[in-house]
């Protein structure tokens, strides 16, 4: 069914083998027998100390017991994917930390109703038992716009109050005064989601449905939809809206955010979110807050409390003052704590200014070409070619690696026209090969990119020397050494050296005094059409392709072709007279 593969062994069994492969990896922790409970694995470090126990329902990892450690969360308890803990392992965490010498016991409980009932009886029945226990409900959702009478849910804010809470019990500090101050950290915090796409409890189907066009603004965590359904925009618009929406003085649920405040933001992955798009995410938060004269005196960027596979990400923005800035900046041994640099995100230098280029450069490169009368005329043929084919080659890559083989040399092309148009061409071809190096560097991108910058790099050294016929075939064998050895391929492998390496047996022909250009051209050209029609019958051995069946490679490898075209293109430009 849709949405329901999960790497698991069974259904039942997830979440307790989620929390034993957490333990199993991490010698600081240890599992409560009999009970789906972690602990720190040095319990006896807990004796004359507030001891914390968090937890709710699996499925929200790191959270929680990626929290566990010095200077956090003592122990938490887990419940089923996306369903409150059992009473009883509840209270046998807090016997067990009580065990340990703990003076007192604060469970830190997202504002859910299962969490509050099964974490609430569990509290009565320790104090029952003689045990100092004291509950704090987190609700930082700023999602809903009215006053809800389940009050606010608890989301990724709740990572700041364990690590808080956690400083606070490291410091010596008693139970009633680390509820007071973490409840006033508390109310200074909101947080809000938005989504791409839902996500599926292991062996259900979706908890609800988005159309490719769309998002969810103000979901939770256990898949529950959100209060606004929205068509897909920016990052940089979809962020306004968040922070708008957080802040607004209508919205019941908003955090009273004044210019020259001062912030910490948590960018969260709600689970299946890329890096890369957390990234853009985080950056435009950033901005966003600054311009509002926001200062940002730490950002966390990760994985913090997540939804299981929901592809989604939530801000969440904390009021701070110097104290509280030093708790978070505490040390801790928890896993999951990202320890961000403990200094100011605002008023950094974001951007180091380039080295100037060597003033010598320029000097390479004066006006005029009379030796080389054609060499413009030649690379605007090679760049019309290369445009015409953008939609072949493309076509040729699709089979055999990410279809953008067309586009990659077509930029190239482009890149190519600009440069003819703005700037005379250097003076000797030595100079012209190491400036095309360094624009297609540049401009190119991806492996194309780099080996033709390598192959004109090399290409470049004999021409230094020399510029008579000979030294350009010798400038090829260089270029194609230079391919193989960085670039790992060889011919046969499928790649482009199949079309270069047939031409340079053939150009090596100009070593002949008495060789024609133009004829060593055509009978290289020809050469280097066929190798690169021989390699649909290849097996590719480098590059994407080779990771590829053979048995799905019918057509020409796409560089093996471009490398042709552009030696058939150079051939057509220096026969063609001067407009």
């Amino acid at each position: 069914m849709q949405g329901s593969k999960k790497l698991v062994n069974t259904v039942l069994s997830c979440a307790d083998d989620a929390l034993a492969g957490i333990v199993a990896c991490n010698p600081t922790l240890q599992l409560l027998q009999g009970h789906r409970v972690a602990l720190r694995s040095d319990l006896e470090n807990v004796e004359g100390k507030v001891a914390l126990i968090s937890g709710g329902g699996s499925g929200h990892e790191p959270a929680h017991a990626g929290y566990i450690g010095r200077g956090m969360l003592t122990g938490v308890v887990a419940g089923p994917v996306f369903t409150s803990p059992a009473v009883g392992s509840i209270l046998a965490a807090i016997r067990a930390v009580r065990q340990a010498g703990a003076v007192g016991t604060l469970l830190i409980v997202k504002n859910y109703t299962g969490d509050r009932l099964n974490f609430g009886l569990a509290l009565e029945q320790a104090r029952a038992e003689g045990a100092a226990v004291e509950m704090v409900i987190i609700g930082d959702d700023a999602a809903f716009t009215t006053e809800m009478k389940a009050g606010r849910r608890g989301l990724c804010g709740t990572v700041l109050i364990h690590k808080v809470a956690g400083a606070l019990a490291e410091e010596g500090a008693g139970l009633n005064e680390i509820v007071r101050k973490v409840a006033a950290v508390a109310g200074a915090m909101r947080t809000l989601g938005v989504s791409l796409s839902p996500c599926s409890v292991p062996g259900s189907r979706p908890t609800f449905q988005l159309a490719e066009d769309e998002l969810e603004l103000g979901l939770g965590i256990h898949g529950e939809a959100g209060v606004r359904r929205m068509k897909i925009t920016t990052a940089d618009k979809i962020v306004k809206i968040m922070l708008d929406h957080m802040t607004n003085p209508s919205n019941a649920s908003h955090l009273l955010l004044r210019p020259g405040a001062s912030v910490v933001l948590v960018v969260n992955n709600l689970g299946g979110l890329s890096y890369l798009e957390l990234s853009v995410v985080a950056g435009s938060a950033v901005a966003c807050l600054e311009r509002r004269g926001i200062h940002i005196a730490r950002a966390l960027v990760g994985s913090f409390m997540t939804a299981l596979e929901m592809a989604g990400v939530s801000l969440t923005i904390l009021l701070v003052d110097d104290e509280l800035l030093n708790l978070l900046d505490s040390d801790t041994t928890a896993i999951a704590w990202s320890q961000p640099a403990k200094v100011p995100v605002s008023g950094q230098r974001r951007e180091r200014v380039a080295p100037k280029e060597c003033p010598e450069e320029e000097e390479r490169f004066p006006a005029g070409d009379q030796a080389f009368p054609k060499m413009k005329l030649v690379l605007g043929t090679v760049c019309n070619t290369l445009l015409s084919l953008q939609d072949k080659l493309n076509a040729l890559d699709r089979a055999a690696g990410d279809g953008d083989c067309g586009s990659t040399h077509a930029r190239a092309a482009r890149a190519i026209q600009e440069w003819l148009d703005a700037r005379p061409l250097p003076s000797d071809p030595s100079r012209l090969l190491s400036a095309l190096a360094k624009l297609l560097l540049d401009k190119m991108g991806g492996s194309s990119g780099a080996l033709y910058g390598l192959f004109l790099t090399a290409a470049a050294k004999p021409l230094k020397i020399d510029n008579d016929l000979a030294a350009w075939s010798i400038a090829m064998d260089a270029g194609i050494e230079a391919m193989m050895r960085y670039g790992g391929a060889a011919p046969g492998d499928r790649t482009m050296l199949d079309s270069l390496c047939a031409a340079a047996e053939e150009l090596r022909a100009l070593k002949n005094p008495r060789a024609n250009l133009l004829h060593v051209l055509d009978k290289a050209v020809q050469r280097a059409e066929a190798a690169a029609e021989s390699t649909k019958d290849m097996k590719a051995a480098a590059g994407r392709a080779s990771y590829i069946s053979s048995a799905r490679l019918v057509e020409p490898d796409p560089g093996a072709v471009a490398a042709a075209a552009i030696l058939r293109a150079v051939l057509e430009g220096l026969k063609a007279k001067p407009v």
